[in-house]
């Protein structure tokens, strides 16, 4: 018989390296997990690590059981919760990953709502853009994670086994000095008339568009500057030491002063949606998060 807990102590040992850094990540002591790798073992009836040094190495064995280990640990906490919730528990607990500004804009909103409608829910918040984020989702790390990707990209099959909430629409502008030529154009400006200007890039995936999209309109963007703090975008670009093309989203949740924002030809989108595991989606909790954060999307669409 598996034991969730000894799955849990495999999998911070496989991370960590040692059984002494596992019982720090995990709240015990070094002998308590080296008991539990014993018992997992035992109940296996095969070596699961090899020690190497000072650190621990998994045998094959060992590799496969972890790779099965974030599958089986969500699917028990979906199995937890929902027979908490049929037995009269309300309560429940969720772990939301977002990108920065959906952090800023989404979650808030969302948060607040789910509170009032259910005090007794406990949500934890973490910020990781994706990839990195649908990653933690996978591995069991979170129960939700705010995602987006472009229109067009290549890769739309990477959310295919996970269940997608559409929450926005967002769109991609371009951010000039209140004095720029641009500042005050009527409609859309087609992102060739930026082809000489210093550009400063955002986070590397906001930054992989941008080189795409310029190519695409038949220049390459010199970029002088490049943060993922997306207040220190809008400063570089207030204080007119280049233009940037950032996501609607991402301007709205900071104060820009001193920019200007300009809609772009050819327009460029992306999907901000929900992502979570067929399992958890079951969850009272997690659902409750999820009509949420829909919710949310749908009040700053209209409000657009």
């Amino acid at each position: 018989m598996i034991e969730a807990r000894h799955l849990r102590v495999l999998r911070a040992v496989a991370s960590t390296g040692s059984f002494s850094a596992a019982g720090r990540e995990l709240g015990c002591t070094q002998p308590a997990v080296s008991q539990q790798m014993k018992a997992l073992e035992s109940s296996v009836g095969t070596p699961l690590l090899v020690r190497t040094g000072r650190e621990m190495r998994l045998t094959q064995a060992g590799e496969a059981l972890v790779r099965h280990a974030a599958g089986i640990i969500a699917g028990l906490t979906a199995a937890e919760e929902e027979v908490a919730a049929i037995a009269g528990l309300r309560a429940g607990r969720v772990r939301l990953v977002s990108f920065p500004s959906g952090s800023s804009t989404l979650v808030p909103t969302a948060l607040a709502a789910l509170r009032a409608a259910h005090p007794d829910t406990r949500v934890s918040l973490e910020e990781a853009e994706p990839p990195k984020s649908v990653e933690l989702l996978r591995e069991g790390d979170c129960d939700v994670a705010l995602a987006f990707r472009y229109e067009g990209a290549a890769g739309a099959e990477e959310w295919d086994d996970l269940v997608v909430r559409p929450l926005l629409t967002d769109r991609l502008v371009a951010l000039v000095p209140e004095e720029h030529r641009l500042a005050r154009a009527e409609g859309s400006v087609a992102i060739g008339e930026l082809a000489r200007e210093s550009w400063i890039a955002g986070c590397p995936r906001c930054r992989g568009q941008l080189v795409e999209v310029c190519e695409g309109a038949g220049f390459s963007p010199r970029i002088d500057f490049a943060t993922d703090d997306y207040p220190a975008v809008v400063g570089l670009v207030g204080a007119g030491l280049g233009v940037a093309v950032l996501p609607q989203l991402a301007v709205e949740s900071v104060r820009p002063r001193g920019v200007r924002a300009v809609s772009l030809e050819p327009s460029v989108r992306r999907e901000i949606v929900a992502l979570t595991l067929p399992d958890l989606a079951q969850v009272p909790a997690v659902t409750a998060t999820l009509d949420e954060l829909a919710r949310a999307g749908a009040r700053l669409s209209a409000a657009r």
